[in-house]
């Protein structure tokens, strides 16, 4: 997507004093870790790939501007925290929105999934390029199912191989929450994709 350079960029100018440049090339390395799953997770629960870049994009200025100093091994669950945050804000609009157009008797097409539709972005590796196929297409249809709050537990834990406490910090909740969340989301899971010919392990 190519987003990571500008951010590390914007960081790097930001900060003073020694060890600029190798802060900078640090968090442009964890940008450009992070961006093609931030998009696949961006992509599924707003389903419009303009929006979801731009909520990627903002989660990286964000991440950037406040916690560009912090630890390194802190930015992991302080981006998906903000990612998150961004989604929730994104979806809550929509439900405005829809509520002012139910209001004035206007309807919002949903007859095009963009998240079907839409080819894999930019520089995704085989492996993502794979998990774009018929399987990630019925697990992404299976995740609209969920609740947003097993949703993100599953996402956060398996899409980007967050712990319980780091997802437990990104989500801004506790671990026994995250555990439940998690396992609730699976037992569903299961269930589904079993219905549609596929196997979650």
């Amino acid at each position: 997507m190519g987003l990571a350079f500008g951010m590390a960029r914007e960081h790097s100018t930001g900060l003073k004093g020694e060890g600029t440049l190798e802060s900078g090339a640090a968090i442009e390395a964890f940008l450009r870790e992070v961006e093609t799953r931030a998009f696949r997770i961006a992509l599924v629960s707003i389903r419009d790939r303009d929006e979801a870049l731009d909520i990627v994009q903002d989660a990286m200025i964000r991440l950037v501007r406040r916690y560009g100093r912090r630890p390194s091994e802190e930015w992991r669950p302080l981006f998906y925290r903000i990612l998150q945050n961004r989604i929730r804000d994104v979806q809550r609009r929509r439900i405005v929105r829809s509520r002012v157009l139910s209001f004035f008797g206007g309807t919002e097409g949903e007859d095009y999934d963009p998240v079907i539709a839409a080819p894999a972005p930019d520089g995704d590796s085989p492996l993502a390029r794979v998990l774009a196929g018929d399987a990630m297409q019925a697990l992404e249809q299976a995740l609209l199912m969920l609740p947003p709050r097993q949703r993100e537990a599953f996402m956060l834990r398996n899409f980007e191989g967050l712990d319980v406490a780091q997802t437990a910090a990104a989500m801004s909740c506790t671990e026994g929450s995250v555990k439940t969340h998690y396992s609730r989301a699976v037992h569903r899971l299961r269930g589904l994709l079993a219905e549609h010919g596929e196997e979650w392990s």
